[in-house]
Protein backbone atom coordinates (compact mmCIF):
# COMPACT_ATOMS: atom_id res chain seq x y z
CA UNK A 1 0.00 0.00 0.00
CA UNK A 2 1.50 3.47 -0.52
CA UNK A 3 2.71 5.49 1.75
CA UNK A 4 0.31 8.85 2.58
CA UNK A 5 0.78 11.55 0.96
CA UNK A 6 -0.14 14.51 3.55
CA UNK A 7 -1.34 12.99 6.77
CA UNK A 8 -3.79 15.08 9.13
CA UNK A 9 -2.33 17.29 11.71
CA UNK A 10 -3.13 16.41 15.25
CA UNK A 11 -5.44 19.05 17.01
CA UNK A 12 -3.78 20.90 20.02
CA UNK A 13 -5.59 22.24 22.73
CA UNK A 14 -7.08 25.81 21.36
CA UNK A 15 -7.48 26.47 24.84
CA UNK A 16 -3.69 26.10 24.98
CA UNK A 17 -2.54 28.19 22.16
CA UNK A 18 -5.72 30.54 20.34
CA UNK A 19 -4.04 32.37 18.23
CA UNK A 20 -2.43 29.41 16.46
CA UNK A 21 -5.81 27.33 16.82
CA UNK A 22 -7.76 30.08 15.21
CA UNK A 23 -5.74 31.18 12.50
CA UNK A 24 -5.50 26.97 11.28
CA UNK A 25 -9.22 27.05 11.61
CA UNK A 26 -8.88 30.27 8.86
CA UNK A 27 -7.80 27.01 6.63
CA UNK A 28 -8.64 23.87 7.61
CA UNK A 29 -12.84 24.17 7.38
CA UNK A 30 -13.48 20.59 8.49
CA UNK A 31 -11.48 22.02 12.00
CA UNK A 32 -13.45 25.14 12.11
CA UNK A 33 -17.00 23.53 11.41
CA UNK A 34 -16.13 21.24 14.03
CA UNK A 35 -15.30 23.97 16.58
CA UNK A 36 -18.42 26.22 15.66
CA UNK A 37 -20.52 23.39 17.22
CA UNK A 38 -18.32 22.08 19.28
CA UNK A 39 -17.25 24.56 21.61
CA UNK A 40 -21.00 25.73 22.63
CA UNK A 41 -22.01 22.05 23.22
CA UNK A 42 -19.26 21.53 25.55
CA UNK A 43 -20.25 24.59 27.86
CA UNK A 44 -23.12 23.39 28.39
CA UNK A 45 -21.14 19.85 29.68
CA UNK A 46 -21.69 19.02 33.57
CA UNK A 47 -20.53 15.70 35.61
CA UNK A 48 -18.58 13.03 34.23
CA UNK A 49 -17.30 13.43 30.66
CA UNK A 50 -15.52 10.84 28.42
CA UNK A 51 -13.65 11.68 25.47
CA UNK A 52 -13.42 8.51 23.10
CA UNK A 53 -10.66 8.29 21.24
CA UNK A 54 -9.20 11.33 22.84
CA UNK A 55 -5.97 11.62 20.98
CA UNK A 56 -4.05 14.73 22.94
CA UNK A 57 -7.27 15.71 24.37
CA UNK A 58 -7.77 19.30 22.64
CA UNK A 59 -11.42 19.73 23.38
CA UNK A 60 -10.82 18.93 27.73
CA UNK A 61 -10.04 22.88 27.57
CA UNK A 62 -13.46 24.37 26.78
CA UNK A 63 -14.92 21.93 29.18
CA UNK A 64 -16.34 24.37 31.99
CA UNK A 65 -14.71 23.63 35.87
CA UNK A 66 -18.25 21.92 36.69
CA UNK A 67 -17.23 18.47 34.69
CA UNK A 68 -14.45 15.76 35.45
CA UNK A 69 -12.47 14.48 32.40
CA UNK A 70 -11.56 11.17 31.17
CA UNK A 71 -10.18 10.07 27.93
CA UNK A 72 -9.96 6.71 26.34
CA UNK A 73 -8.00 5.69 22.99
CA UNK A 74 -6.29 3.05 21.07
CA UNK A 75 -3.17 1.59 22.41
CA UNK A 76 -1.72 2.13 18.81
CA UNK A 77 -2.88 5.83 18.98
CA UNK A 78 0.78 6.98 17.40
CA UNK A 79 -0.49 5.76 13.98
CA UNK A 80 -2.57 8.19 13.73
CA UNK A 81 0.21 10.21 14.71
CA UNK A 82 -0.89 11.38 18.34
CA UNK A 83 1.20 11.03 21.09
CA UNK A 84 1.80 7.52 22.86
CA UNK A 85 0.72 9.14 26.44
CA UNK A 86 -1.28 11.87 27.81
CA UNK A 87 -2.48 12.61 30.96
CA UNK A 88 -5.77 11.59 32.06
CA UNK A 89 -6.54 8.95 29.03
CA UNK A 90 -6.61 5.12 29.20
CA UNK A 91 -5.62 3.38 26.42
CA UNK A 92 -6.65 -0.43 25.50
CA UNK A 93 -6.96 -2.81 22.73
CA UNK A 94 -9.63 -1.32 20.90
CA UNK A 95 -13.45 -4.05 21.89
CA UNK A 96 -14.77 -3.41 25.08
CA UNK A 97 -14.26 -0.90 26.87
CA UNK A 98 -12.52 -1.08 30.53
CA UNK A 99 -14.47 1.18 32.03
CA UNK A 100 -17.44 0.83 34.48
CA UNK A 101 -21.35 0.77 33.36
CA UNK A 102 -23.65 3.82 33.71
CA UNK A 103 -20.59 6.03 34.90
CA UNK A 104 -20.49 8.99 32.61
CA UNK A 105 -22.79 12.35 32.40
CA UNK A 106 -21.48 12.67 28.79
CA UNK A 107 -19.68 11.25 26.13
CA UNK A 108 -17.60 12.99 23.31
CA UNK A 109 -16.65 11.53 19.94
CA UNK A 110 -14.82 13.48 17.55
CA UNK A 111 -13.32 12.45 14.00
CA UNK A 112 -13.54 8.70 15.77
CA UNK A 113 -16.61 6.65 13.98
CA UNK A 114 -15.22 6.63 10.67
CA UNK A 115 -11.80 5.23 11.76
CA UNK A 116 -13.48 1.88 13.71
CA UNK A 117 -13.97 -1.33 12.43
CA UNK A 118 -17.49 -2.12 13.96
CA UNK A 119 -18.97 1.23 14.41
CA UNK A 120 -22.28 -0.38 15.85
CA UNK A 121 -20.21 -2.09 19.16
CA UNK A 122 -18.37 0.65 19.75
CA UNK A 123 -21.64 2.94 19.98
CA UNK A 124 -22.93 0.14 21.82
CA UNK A 125 -19.98 0.21 24.51
CA UNK A 126 -20.53 4.33 24.70
CA UNK A 127 -24.25 3.18 25.78
CA UNK A 128 -23.06 1.03 28.02
CA UNK A 129 -20.41 3.48 30.41
CA UNK A 130 -23.67 6.26 30.04
CA UNK A 131 -25.85 7.16 32.21
CA UNK A 132 -29.48 7.36 31.74
CA UNK A 133 -30.28 10.33 29.65
CA UNK A 134 -26.33 11.30 29.53
CA UNK A 135 -25.47 13.31 26.06
CA UNK A 136 -23.28 11.90 23.27
CA UNK A 137 -21.72 14.82 20.91
CA UNK A 138 -20.43 12.99 17.98
CA UNK A 139 -18.66 14.26 14.68
CA UNK A 140 -18.00 12.33 11.96
CA UNK A 141 -16.56 13.61 8.27
CA UNK A 142 -18.64 13.41 4.79
CA UNK A 143 -16.46 15.27 2.16
CA UNK A 144 -12.79 14.65 3.33
CA UNK A 145 -10.23 12.55 1.90
CA UNK A 146 -8.94 8.80 2.89
CA UNK A 147 -6.72 9.44 5.92
CA UNK A 148 -4.96 7.85 8.43
CA UNK A 149 -4.22 4.74 5.96
CA UNK A 150 -4.90 2.26 6.59
CA UNK A 151 -7.41 3.14 9.47
CA UNK A 152 -10.49 4.73 7.10
CA UNK A 153 -13.31 2.41 7.02
CA UNK A 154 -16.04 4.23 5.92
CA UNK A 155 -18.14 7.60 5.25
CA UNK A 156 -22.09 7.99 6.92
CA UNK A 157 -24.47 9.96 5.24
CA UNK A 158 -27.49 11.83 7.84
CA UNK A 159 -29.51 9.12 7.08
CA UNK A 160 -27.00 6.55 7.82
CA UNK A 161 -26.31 8.53 11.19
CA UNK A 162 -29.56 8.60 12.29
CA UNK A 163 -30.55 4.69 11.58
CA UNK A 164 -26.90 3.64 13.42
CA UNK A 165 -27.88 6.05 16.42
CA UNK A 166 -31.57 4.79 16.62
CA UNK A 167 -30.63 0.99 16.15
CA UNK A 168 -28.09 1.45 19.56
CA UNK A 169 -30.26 2.42 21.45
CA UNK A 170 -30.25 6.55 21.43
CA UNK A 171 -33.00 9.20 21.02
CA UNK A 172 -33.40 12.90 20.96
CA UNK A 173 -31.36 12.52 17.93
CA UNK A 174 -30.07 15.96 16.45
CA UNK A 175 -27.95 16.28 13.15
CA UNK A 176 -26.11 19.33 11.91
CA UNK A 177 -24.74 19.52 8.36
CA UNK A 178 -20.92 21.25 8.89
CA UNK A 179 -20.43 23.16 6.40
CA UNK A 180 -21.88 23.54 2.92
CA UNK A 181 -20.93 22.35 -1.04
CA UNK A 182 -18.22 25.56 -1.23
CA UNK A 183 -16.46 24.53 1.73
CA UNK A 184 -16.14 21.01 0.04
CA UNK A 185 -14.80 22.85 -3.01
CA UNK A 186 -11.89 25.64 -0.59
CA UNK A 187 -10.82 21.86 1.30
CA UNK A 188 -10.20 20.01 -1.93
CA UNK A 189 -8.55 22.97 -3.41
CA UNK A 190 -6.31 23.56 -0.36
CA UNK A 191 -5.03 19.77 0.03
CA UNK A 192 -4.32 20.11 -4.32
CA UNK A 193 -2.43 23.38 -3.49
CA UNK A 194 -0.07 21.99 -0.74
CA UNK A 195 0.52 18.87 -3.14
CA UNK A 196 1.24 20.69 -5.85
CA UNK A 197 3.57 23.35 -3.55
CA UNK A 198 5.54 20.37 -2.00
CA UNK A 199 5.98 17.69 -4.53
CA UNK A 200 7.79 14.60 -4.24
CA UNK A 201 10.65 15.19 -6.10
CA UNK A 202 11.93 18.69 -5.69
CA UNK A 203 12.75 18.62 -9.09
CA UNK A 204 9.27 17.95 -9.93
CA UNK A 205 8.29 21.78 -8.39
CA UNK A 206 9.75 23.43 -11.93
CA UNK A 207 6.06 22.29 -13.39
CA UNK A 208 4.10 22.26 -10.30
CA UNK A 209 5.18 25.43 -8.68
CA UNK A 210 3.49 27.73 -11.16
CA UNK A 211 0.70 25.50 -10.90
CA UNK A 212 0.45 25.70 -7.34
CA UNK A 213 0.53 29.60 -7.61
CA UNK A 214 -2.59 29.67 -9.38
CA UNK A 215 -4.10 27.02 -7.48
CA UNK A 216 -3.33 28.52 -4.27
CA UNK A 217 -4.85 32.16 -5.77
CA UNK A 218 -8.36 30.16 -6.14
CA UNK A 219 -8.04 28.80 -3.01
CA UNK A 220 -7.82 31.85 -1.06
CA UNK A 221 -10.88 32.95 -3.15
CA UNK A 222 -12.75 29.60 -2.39
CA UNK A 223 -12.02 29.92 1.93
CA UNK A 224 -13.30 33.35 1.86
CA UNK A 225 -16.30 32.16 -0.04
CA UNK A 226 -16.95 29.16 2.18
CA UNK A 227 -17.14 31.39 5.38
CA UNK A 228 -18.95 33.75 3.76
CA UNK A 229 -21.31 31.06 2.95
CA UNK A 230 -21.33 29.16 6.09
CA UNK A 231 -21.84 32.86 8.25
CA UNK A 232 -25.02 33.89 5.38
CA UNK A 233 -26.41 30.29 5.37
CA UNK A 234 -25.72 29.80 1.47
CA UNK A 235 -24.50 26.93 -0.46
CA UNK A 236 -26.01 23.31 -0.57
CA UNK A 237 -26.10 21.12 2.79
CA UNK A 238 -26.52 17.68 0.82
CA UNK A 239 -22.79 17.87 0.20
CA UNK A 240 -21.04 19.12 3.51
CA UNK A 241 -17.69 18.58 4.55
CA UNK A 242 -19.09 16.92 7.56
CA UNK A 243 -21.86 16.07 10.50
CA UNK A 244 -22.41 17.33 13.90
CA UNK A 245 -24.63 15.17 16.30
CA UNK A 246 -26.10 15.24 19.63
CA UNK A 247 -28.03 12.46 21.10
CA UNK A 248 -29.30 11.67 24.58
CA UNK A 249 -28.73 7.67 25.50
CA UNK A 250 -32.46 6.63 26.25
CA UNK A 251 -33.61 6.09 29.99
CA UNK A 252 -33.52 2.29 31.46
CA UNK A 253 -31.99 1.35 28.10
CA UNK A 254 -30.62 -2.19 28.56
Amino acid sequence: MAAEGFKPIPVTSPANAPLAFGLRCIVDLQLATIAYYLRPALSGLTGAVLDVGAGQSPWRGWLSSTTTYQGIDIGHAADFGMLPKVKDVTYYVGSKMPLADNTYDAVLCIEVLEHVQDPRLLLLEIMRVMRDNATLLLTVPWSARRHHIPHDYRRFTREGLSFLLQETGFESIEIFERGNDIAVIANKLTVLSLRLAVPNMWWHGFATWPLALVCGTLTCVFITSAHACIALGWGSKEDPLGYFVRAKKAKCST
